[in-house]
């Protein structure tokens, strides 16, 4: 319809001169509305005539055609938006596209590495690597794995104990003290990998007044991003398919605790989570785990191929 792709074009010229949006940005929103259009000329309906009704079967064919969830609402987003500004204008009573909802996606599993691989990284030495970084590296990664901190916890930690100290280690006890979401303390145990690394990296760090436990080259606290890097670099050098990230390793690490022990309870408290319902999501990686030993264990397991 000529009136339809007329709004269409008059509202984009709004949203790229009026708002300044993003050359990107406006050619999602055209995107979008020229979806919406051919909705609408379907269904015999002008722009300006479109009802709930109308928005809602189409949501349900956009799900039925396998659209996700995240990306219906973003689209619903942009439908909103030129509604409203056709509601400003006085063109329309209402908006059609207010209380119309997405459907709400499942939540997708986090990613852990199996017990091969976190082994395999943790295990990793790199032969021509300088001895600081390296020993710094190799603690790095059998914290974040051996103990599932998250990495803002473990940059936190400090040397010693102190009143100041948001995070230490323990090394006589076997313990880690985090300071963690919500201002919340917990502590969990350090094994006995990781205490040794911890003594190899104590005993290359150096007296830098800096008070922090891992330092970068500067000898400042090392940041959150340096270990995202160093992560990533480290993984490759040790062979792994998928570069890792520090929460990977914390996956991993509640992944496995839990294939271990069954233990719900436990690993929710050796995270730090709130809430139980916070940690179920790795009963369904668990779930996945003894999936894939079915499928390759049992004489009647479907198989793929």
């Amino acid at each position: 319809m000529a009136d339809d792709a007329a709004l269409v074009e008059q509202y984009l010229e709004h949203v790229r001169v009026g708002r300044r949006l993003a050359a990107r940005t406006v050619e999602l929103y055209a995107l979008d509305l020229r979806k919406l259009q051919a909705f609408a000329s379907e269904a015999g309906v002008a722009l300006l005539q479109v009802e709930p009704t109308h928005v809602r079967r189409w949501v349900a064919r956009m799900h039925a055609g396998g659209r996700s969830g995240r990306g219906i609402a973003l689209i619903l987003s942009g439908w909103r938006g030129f509604y409203a500004w056709l509601g400003r204008d006085g063109r329309i009573p209402s908006n059609p596209v207010l209380g119309v909802r997405a459907p709400r996606s499942p939540r997708p599993l986090p990613k852990a590495l199996d017990v091969d691989d976190s082994v395999q990284l943790a295990s990793f030495r790199a032969p021509d690597a300088d001895p600081w970084s390296e020993a710094r590296d190799a603690c790095i990664v059998e914290l974040l794995y051996g103990c599932g901190l998250r990495v803002g916890e473990l940059v936190g930690l400090d040397l010693q104990a102190s009143t100041a100290a948001r995070g230490w280690i323990d090394a006589a006890a076997g313990e880690a003290h985090v300071l963690g979401k919500g201002a919340k303390r917990r502590t969990v145990p350090v094994g006995s990998k990781a205490l040794q690394a911890l003594e190899a990296w104590a005993a290359v760090r150096g007296t830098a007044l800096e008070p922090a436990l891992f330092l970068n080259a500067r000898g400042r606290r090392l940041g959150a991003h340096a270990v995202w890097s160093l992560l990533r670099r480290r993984s490759l050098q040790a062979g792994l398919a998928t570069p890792v990230h520090p929460h990977m390793l914390r996956h991993s690490f509640a992944s496995h605790v839990l294939q271990s022990s069954g233990d719900l309870r436990a690993v929710q408290e050796l995270l730090g989570h709130a809430s139980i319902a916070t940690t179920q999501v790795y009963t369904r990686l668990d779930f996945q785990h003894l999936a894939k030993a079915y499928d390759a264990a049992h004489p009647r397991a479907r198989r793929k191929g």
